[in-house]
Parts: structure tokens; C-alpha cells; sequence
């Protein structure tokens, strides 16, 4: 026993001059610093004299002998520990939506405001397209999408998440409004930016449109229609309900799955909550929390279903990518974490 108090305090003691040194070269703050010295101290102080702690011990019930002390230190610490871990967590979860939200803004201010300030007046559905490597598809994807649809302005918007090919470029060449991103941070984010900038555009609908080409623009009348009669705030565009090329058995059998999951958990039947070909009424788009940065997928409709918003899946075609390189992760991590996705919209 005494040897391991010998460990402990010197483990302390080196610990906390660790810490002294990142203070002082500014890699941790003063309150770290102070939380470190606060918990070294208590170590060294048990080290030396345990039997400083007693009455602490003894408020618990535990007694000296038998190994019940250690069992009391081991109990606190174990406390002690789990608070560092929430403490750690609860910073991590802030940093990240600071560097998110820097992302997001940065994004919206590298928007082609001057041409889009050129747009005709009048009704719009805008055509948002997240886009990464996409170069070699992304300009037959915006020279296909129709012009106007009953009298809307249809308006396409393609976010570039911090390409390395030229797909900014290519998208401009083709006439769409672009934003692109400072750096990569996956579709989902993208996505967001491009609501956002659709929402200040005075979009009446919002549409979200793969740029690899497996989307065809020429349903957007198709996607639409029901929130044009009236009859949705929501609309899905499903392969199951249309036509599809396989990709792979497992992804096929992925998307029954997650389908599946989904109908589960929200009570309402969805046939492919794996496809980002929907269009969302503006009004209803505002109301949604959305978070994902990747594996973003299914949270648009997921969120729309929380909110009780009339959601519908109309039959749509998706092929098979035709120039590139998929993005997509491995089957069984992108499955794992699309499942994650998934139940954390769904928690909320």
C-alpha cells in the first residue's frame, strides 16, 4: 500500500508540472490549470497523510481496514473522473458548434449575393445541390433541371464543400448560384447553408438534389406537385415507389432496413429515408433542427415527421453514378453511423 501512495503522489506531482508548462505556453487555461493543481493536491495530501480523510470516508460508511479506504478512494475518483468527462464533453459539443457555425457563416458571405441580386422577381423554388469532387456531373445536373415549373422560378443553388476539381467552377459554367465552403465538412452542412441562402432568396420551396447525377432533375415537377396542390409539406423522393440501378445488394438491403427503422420509430410508412432527392415547404424547412454534418440523409424527414408535418414519398428513378468518385464510406460504417444519425433525430 505504501508504495502505490508513493506512485500516486509522484504521478501527481509530475502531472501537475505538466500542467504548469502548457499554462504557461498557453495550450490550457487558467482554470484547468487550477482543477489539476486542486486534484493533484488532494492526491499528494492522500498519499501522505490518508488519514486526513477519514471523516469524509466515514460520512459513507466506509471504514479503515479491510481495503475499504481504497475502495472509498477508488469511488470518488471514479466520481471525479466522470465530472472531467462531462466537463470535457460539454466543451468539446461548444467547440464544435462554434467551428460549425464559423463554417456555416463563412459559407453564406462566399455566395454569389451580386447574381443572385440579377434574379427575376416572382415565385421560386430553389434547387439546392451539395457537391464535393463533382465537376465532371455537376453541370449536366444543373443544364437538366427545368427552367420554371407552374409559374416558379426554379433556382439552382450548388455548395461547394471545399472541392479540389474545379466543381465551383463548373457549376458557375453552368448557371447555377454558388457558395463554397472554406473547408470540407460534409454534405450535411453544406445542405444547411444552402436552406439558409434558399430561405433568404425568398424561396417558396426548397429542393435537395444530389450533384453526382443519380438524381434526375427532370422529376423536379414530379417532386413537387403535392406541395403545389396543397397536399404535403413534405415530399420524399422514393426508388422503392419508382425505379432504381443496384449499386450493391447491401445497400440495397440497407435502405429496406433503415425504411424499416424509421416506420418503426415515427408510425408513419417511409419507403427510402436514404434518398436525398425531397423537396420541403419553406414554412415547414424553418421549423426543422438539423444538425448532422454527414450521414445526413434521413434527418430532413425524420425532423419533418416530429414536427407533424404532412409527409409524402412520390416514385422518383435513381441511377447509378456515371463519372467520379462516391464519397460514401464502406457499407458497414456508413450503415453504423447512418443508424446513429437516425436515432439521435429521433431522441431529439
Amino acid at each position: 500500500m505504501l508504495a502505490l501512495r508513493i506512485v500516486g503522489g509522484a504521478v501527481a506531482v509530475a502531472l501537475f508540472a505538466v500542467a504548469v508548462v502548457r499554462h504557461r505556453r498557453r495550450q490550457i487555461s487558467r482554470l484547468n490549470l487550477l482543477i489539476t493543481a486542486a486534484i493533484a493536491a488532494a492526491v499528494v495530501v492522500l498519499a501522505i497523510a490518508p488519514d486526513l480523510f477519514d471523516p469524509l470516508f466515514g460520512l459513507f460508511n466506509f471504514r479503515p481496514g479491510s481495503g475499504r479506504r481504497l475502495t472509498a478512494v477508488l469511488l470518488f475518483a471514479v466520481i471525479v473522473l466522470f465530472a472531467l468527462l462531462v466537463r470535457v464533453q460539454a466543451e468539446a459539443d461548444s467547440n464544435e458548434r462554434s467551428i460549425r457555425l464559423l463554417v456555416e457563416s463563412l459559407g453564406q458571405a462566399a455566395f454569389d449575393w451580386d447574381r443572385a441580386a440579377e434574379l427575376p422577381p416572382g415565385k421560386r423554388i430553389v434547387v439546392v445541390s451539395p457537391a464535393y469532387n463533382e465537376a465532371e456531373n455537376v453541370g449536366a445536373v444543373i443544364e437538366a433541371m427545368p427552367k420554371e415549373i407552374d409559374g416558379y422560378q426554379v433556382v439552382p443553388v450548388v455548395i461547394d464543400d471545399h472541392s479540389e476539381d474545379g466543381t465551383a467552377e463548373a457549376a458557375r459554367a453552368a448557371g447555377a448560384l454558388v457558395a463554397r465552403l472554406p473547408i470540407r465538412r460534409g454534405g450535411g452542412l453544406a445542405l444547411r447553408v444552402g436552406y439558409d441562402i434558399a430561405l433568404k432568396l425568398g424561396a417558396e420551396i426548397v429542393v435537395s438534389i444530389d450533384a453526382d447525377g443519380q438524381h434526375q432533375p427532370e422529376e423536379l415537377p414530379t417532386l413537387v406537385r403535392p406541395i403545389l396542390e396543397g397536399r404535403a409539406d413534405h415530399v420524399n423522393g422514393s426508388r422503392m415507389l419508382g425505379a432504381f440501378e443496384r449499386e450493391s445488394l447491401i445497400r440495397h438491403v440497407g435502405v429496406h432496413f433503415f425504411s424499416w427503422l424509421v416506420t418503426l420509430l415515427t408510425g408513419q410508412r417511409v419507403t427510402d429515408i436514404s434518398s436525398g432527392y425531397r423537396a420541403t415547404r419553406a414554412e415547414t424547412l424553418r421549423k426543422l433542427i438539423l444538425e448532422q454534418d454527414q450521414f445526413w440523409t434521413s434527418e430532413v424527414t425524420i425532423e419533418a415527421l416530429r414536427h407533424h408535418a404532412r409527409v409524402v414519398e412520390v416514385p422518383v428513378t435513381f441511377l447509378t453514378r456515371r463519372g467520379g468518385v462516391s464519397k460514401k464510406p464502406k457499407s458497414l460504417r456508413y450503415g453504423w453511423n447512418f443508424s446513429k444519425a437516425i436515432v439521435k433525430t429521433w431522441l431529439r
